[in-house]
């Protein structure tokens, strides 16, 4: 039986990894790409990445198949540590989507480095 843990390594080995200070060089130079945080909205509530969009992992595949059909659109996915964003983003390129990558550290390592935050 594979454990969480298990999941998430073999998700990390599969997808695109970017480092916080990655994302925010994105951001910060207008880059285009939708911006995911896939945590629940109890966590969200702490606050969030500038420019992202809230869909909580339980229900990221039928929100992305209803709003997202250009399958090469790029997306970043984070959670408040990286594992649920890179289960989540090896999932969505299960379904097709070709440029999908995770941000390691999640909300936390964000927070961490004093990075702002939406409310």
């Amino acid at each position: 039986m594979k454990m969480w843990r298990d999941l998430v390594a073999e998700a990390k080995r599969e997808v695109p990894l970017l480092q916080v200070k990655d994302v925010r060089e994105k951001l910060d130079k207008g880059e285009a790409f939708t911006l995911i945080d896939v945590r629940e909205p109890d966590e969200v509530k702490a606050g969030r990445l500038p420019k992202s969009l809230p869909i909580p992992r339980g229900i990221l595949e039928m929100e992305m198949e209803r709003h997202f059909k250009d399958a090469t659109q790029p997306f970043i996915l984070y959670c408040a540590a990286g594992g649920r964003s890179a289960v989540a983003a090896q999932v969505l390129k299960k379904m097709g989507y070709e440029n999908v990558s995770s941000m390691e550290g999640g909300f936390e390592a964000w927070k961490r480095l004093g990075l702002p935050v939406e409310k």
